[in-house]
């Protein structure tokens, strides 16, 4: 049994509020261990661990603080395999998922590498007679990240990787289901160098997430989850005078034109639609077929493909997908499978049922696919989050962009087709801030930011890319003149340089 308390000054230590929660297997639905909630005071004394560490790594040269990420890379590449295998077992996903989870997040870290160039300013000189002008960046102080369970290494190290390359420290409050990960990427950047009290990881739940928006020494909050709480994180933290990012929910549509390739259709629907058991926000889970001769033979070719699927627990190398992360998420799911039925939606596959041999207390369940699903039913409307997809019929190509146009959501989506106009038009359109063109899961890499738009996301910046560099910093611009001889004389007013 584990027992997982917080990471603080470069240790591990243990809980002192005397709340904990239980941490589950769910390929085998036992009790992994147990991780400690933190209190308001625990979670001070990690920022004022912090705080006091912080003006040290400012003061090292951005550089310098490059070589500790590179260190990092090479110790998380000898622990892979280490980390694929907590994050399988605490998650749910294959091992495969897994380690594909910890290389988006390692892909970060190595866009961070280049800090030095992202930390430049700008200088003009001569802006005006004798007056130069230039900027600087400079980092916040102490931020903040609370992050999600379907993603416990990727999401962190997005938030990680670029506030400690600008020179801030950061607190971690991960999720409480699977902060195995987490914790151990804590140890494997003080082992590459960073100082104790720059990386710290505070487990719990609401209680330190309030601590987190209302401790006046955090300056910036990054948050990954569902839109409600994204919502209340926004607004909380904003109103404390905080720097907040927060992406919410996403219902992902993929448009499949008449004119696609519609074995590369089925094929991306059945990976963006079911890996990961659909526990990811960029998962496709609405597939609008164009023309009613599109959507039969759609539904006709996706039908076997998802009776197929080959469910299994974490650790078989062949299995498709794994569990889902609890038992409360599975009834969830369930339920609304339960609710399409009552909606009206013909449920052509039903993975409801299903039990794993030899693992009948896992968080199972199989894959299942909805046809003739409408606007107005809630399984349309609200994100499901597990391994449903659901099929809008429309009937021409202003329709399909219509139904992705007026969707609260709007994270990301996708155009299957062979035509380039109608994939430009697409693109230029479309209201969602992350579109792939006959690419089902369009996360952009390192160098490019992440990010959806309407209810998908609040905040002006996005993840990684520069727009993370500048989420972590504070901009600060010098106007300067050294004495010359010059005598101007007093001026009442507002400065020039004509």
């Amino acid at each position: 049994m584990i027992t997982y308390g917080h990471f603080i000054g470069g240790k591990r230590v243990a809980g002192t509020s005397g709340r904990t929660t239980e941490v589950f297997q769910p390929m085998d639905g036992s009790v992994r261990g147990t991780v400690a909630l933190a209190s308001k005071a625990e979670l001070a004394a990690a920022v004022a661990n912090a705080k006091a560490a912080q003006p040290a790594w400012a003061a090292t040269n951005p550089q310098r603080r490059a070589r500790v990420l590179m260190k990092f890379l090479e110790l998380a590449a000898k622990a892979n395999d280490e980390l694929a295998d907590i994050l399988a077992r605490e998650h749910g996903k294959t091992v495969a998922d897994a380690k594909g989870d910890i290389q988006r997040g390692i892909e970060v870290i190595e866009y961070c590498i280049g800090a030095p160039q992202m930390m430049k300013g700008e200088y003009t000189e001569g802006a005006g007679p004798g007056i130069d002008i230039y900027s600087m960046r400079q980092p916040l102080g102490v931020v903040a990240g609370i992050t999600p369970f379907n993603f416990p290494a990727m999401i962190p190290l997005w938030k990680a990787g670029p506030a400690i390359a600008a020179g801030n420290a950061f607190i971690l409050k991960p999720s409480e289901r699977d902060p195995g990960v987490p914790m151990r990427l804590a140890e494997l950047f003080l082992e590459a160098g960073l100082p104790p009290g720059i990386f710290n990881v505070v487990n719990g739940d609401k209680e330190s997430v309030d601590a987190i928006l209302d401790h006046p020494d955090i300056k910036a909050i990054g948050f990954v989850g569902s839109t409600p709480i994204a919502e209340y994180i926004y607004g909380r933290g904003c109103s404390n005078g905080k720097r907040v990012q927060c992406f919410g929910g996403a219902k992902n549509h993929m448009v499949i034109m008449p004119d696609a390739d519609m074995d590369q259709a089925v094929d991306a629907l059945i990976g963006a639609g079911y890996g990961s058991a659909g526990e990811r926000c960029m998962a496709i889970s609405v597939a609008v077929p164009v023309g009613q001769k599109t959507a039969d033979e759609l539904v006709r070719r996706l039908i076997p493909r998802v009776e197929s699927l080959k469910i299994g627990p974490s650790t078989d190398s062949s299995a498709d997908f794994g569990p889902v992360v609890t038992k409360a998420a599975l009834e969830r799911i369930k339920g609304y499978v339960d609710l399409g039925v009552q909606e009206g939606a013909k449920l052509k596959v039903d993975g409801r049922g299903f039990r794993m041999q030899g693992y009948e207390n896992g968080f199972y369940m199989g894959g299942c696919l909805f046809d003739e699903v409408t606007p107005d039913m809630r399984i349309y409307k609200e994100e499901i989050f597990g391994p449903v997809l659901s099929v809008v019929r429309a009937k021409d190509y202003e329709e399909g962009l219509r139904l992705c146009n007026d969707h609260e959501y709007g994270n990301g989506v996708a155009i299957f087709t062979r035509d380039g106009d109608a994939a430009r038009d697409f693109a230029a359109k479309v209201e969602v801030g992350m579109v792939g063109v006959n690419v089902p899961i369009p996360v952009p890499l390192a160098y490019y930011t992440f990010g959806g738009w309407k209810r998908s996301s609040f905040g002006d910046l996005n993840q990684h890319g520069p727009d993370a560099f500048r989420f972590y910093t504070k901009t600060k611009t010098v106007t300067s003149r050294w004495p010359s001889g010059i005598k101007d004389g007093a001026s009442f007013v507002i400065p020039t340089m004509g």
